[in-house]
């Protein structure tokens, strides 16, 4: 039937997905790779996997300059925090512009898509000097706190909220006696869940691999993992690229396990989008 043959995947489909599927995997693969091999090998071809992973390992996690199982610890207690606050704030006031009317509301949401054109870098050097002057500097909250809240995160929430969550179901629940509050967490919430976990994974991917301000504002004794990495490549007479591959492939690992954990979430979403459709 030609509707059958419509959603059927032709060859060329197939043949792009390998394709992408391969350039999306062959880096991981090769970090793995590298740090499974003698630093004497790094460039051999092609590459097969070698017996020295926990060696390197090893020698990676006594560095005592990188401080790795540290900045581990801090960059996923960062991540985690700033993933949680981002996506609660957004939620709620996606919801709040959504769905509530209240004067100036126009004016708020046009306020945060401008902080969007913003570049980053035109802030570093104010936030610089607040966190200096609120003593923050070489703390994690200096790398927390400026990001809890984030204006992609709003904008995002409350494009969906706007067509995920009807009039009428908040009408039924105020009838019913709930408070904001309580259509907030009761009905608006899992209505945003799958929008929420692509939220979330994308802010733990963007806090978990930010370098550029924890390597301005932090030092060495309070490092992240980015940080640790970068001690560990910064060789005074040469590069250490099998410990750094190790490292490299461990840090991996927390991306992996958090995409699995809201990548069902996801499409769990999705799904119970379409049955209930």
């Amino acid at each position: 039937m030609p509707g059958a043959r419509l959603w059927q995947a032709s060859p060329l489909t197939y043949l792009a997905l390998i394709i992408a599927s391969v350039l999306s995997i062959f880096p991981i693969l090769w970090s793995f790779i590298i740090a499974s091999r003698d630093n004497s090998a790094v460039y051999e071809m092609p590459p097969v996997p070698g017996t020295k992973f926990l060696d390197n390992t090893s020698r990676m996690l006594n560095n005592p300059d990188a401080g790795f199982l540290v900045g581990l610890a801090n960059s996923f207690l960062v991540a985690a925090v700033v993933t949680v606050s981002v996506v609660f704030f957004s939620t709620l006031a996606g919801f709040a512009f959504a769905k509530l009317r209240f004067r100036g509301s126009n004016i708020l949401l046009l306020s945060i898509i401008l902080t969007m054109m913003v570049p980053t870098q035109l802030g570093v050097i104010p936030l610089y000097l607040m966190m200096v002057e609120f003593g923050w500097r070489d703390q994690l909250q200096a790398i927390i706190v400026p990001f809890m809240v984030q204006g992609f995160g709003v904008f995002m929430m409350r494009q969906y909220a706007s067509s995920a969550v009807s009039n009428e179901l908040i009408e039924a629940a105020r009838i019913d006696g709930c408070s904001t509050w309580r259509i907030y967490w009761n009905v608006v919430l899992p209505a945003l869940r799958p929008a929420a976990a692509v939220l979330a994974l994308l802010t733990f991917m963007e806090s978990w691999n930010n370098f550029l301000w924890p390597f301005i504002v932090l030092s060495n004794n309070t490092p992240t993992v980015q940080i640790s990495l970068k001690v560990l490549s910064a060789g005074l007479y040469s590069t250490d690229y099998a410990a750094l591959f190790a490292g490299t492939s461990l840090s991996i690992v927390p991306l992996l396990l958090v995409f699995i954990v809201f990548g069902r979430q996801i499409i769990g979403g999705i799904m119970e989008g379409s049955v209930k459709a």
